[in-house]
């Protein structure tokens, strides 16, 4: 009885050092262990691939259609790399210059603020640009 009495008071301050897990614990330490499934890894992918997309402003749409600018796949590609390569380089908004057409971009949103073709870049002065990037 008191081995039993010794046990019951003193418990408290002897360490578990046999295998008696806790399961909140042992969650952490599997996430921990292969950080790729984690949750917040995967909030980041999504994120990422969200941005990767490339989309335009309603002033745009506009211009593309007013100023019969064409926009191939081919195109379009180009023009998301040169805004990962203006992310990679902390550009905010960027000018990507494209053969005859000129892209006004917010890269943080990936979003094509304006374009203007050949005609309209002759004597045009580019403002609140921090970057330029030439494809």
């Amino acid at each position: 009885m008191n081995d039993l009495e010794f046990k019951k008071n003193y418990s408290a301050l002897i360490p578990p050092s046999y295998g008696v897990t806790n399961p909140s614990q042992s969650q952490a330490q599997k996430t921990q262990e292969n950080p790729q499934n984690s949750e917040f890894a995967a909030l980041v992918r999504q994120s990422l691939s969200k941005n990767s997309q490339l989309n335009f402003s309603k002033h745009a749409v506009q211009r593309l259609e007013s100023r019969s600018i064409e926009l191939s796949p081919e195109r379009l590609t180009q023009l998301s790399g040169a805004v990962e390569k203006a992310r990679a380089k902390g550009v905010r908004d960027a000018l990507i210059l494209d053969g005859s057409t000129a892209f006004i971009v917010n890269v943080p949103s990936s979003t094509v603020v304006t374009m203007l073709n050949d005609r309209e870049m002759t004597d045009n002065v580019f403002t609140n640009i921090d970057g330029a990037v030439v494809l």
